[in-house]
């Protein structure tokens, strides 16, 4: 009786698996976290070559600080755009910054808070203008519906 089976030694992940494809280099790159208590986030430090001082002075009072090259050495960079931000990771006009975690959770709840309250606003604005007897539709639910295969 012929044996027709696949060696173990021949049915490896590595000769299954596929091919990477090529994609393109990330324009920003993340910075390996290994600590979970900050959340990092790229912020502008000039626009068209013209140095943004009002953007990152409000940032920096918001909480955030500059993050070191020497603390991220996996980000690679060409070079310094800006004299003022030397020992910083700048790439592209912007500057990779982090701050505590639990503050960008309470900047990001106040900001989806101010958004609900202005779409809340706006529906009230919206349902003053209805009448019975042409009501308007206020419907913000999505779904997904699936084909039949025809």
């Amino acid at each position: 009786m012929a044996d027709n089976k696949i060696k173990r030694e021949a049915s490896t992940r590595e000769t299954q698996e596929r091919k990477k494809s090529w994609t393109p280099p990330e324009t920003l790159p993340s910075p390996d976290i290994t600590d979970d208590d900050y959340a990092y986030r790229w912020i502008r430090v000039s626009s068209r070559g013209t140095v943004d001082a009002t953007n990152v002075s409000s940032k920096l009072r918001e909480g955030w600080e500059p993050v070191k090259a020497v603390d991220h050495p996996e980000i690679t960079m060409v070079a310094t755009e800006n004299d003022r931000f030397a020992d910083n990771i700048v790439m592209g006009g912007l500057m990779l910054c982090k701050a505590p975690k639990e503050m960008a959770d309470q900047r990001n709840a106040h900001y989806r808070n101010q958004a609900e309250s202005q779409m809340e606003s706006v529906d009230n604005n919206l349902m003053r203008e209805n009448d019975p007897r042409m009501p308007l539709f206020n419907e913000r639910n999505s779904k997904v519906v699936f084909g039949n295969g025809n």
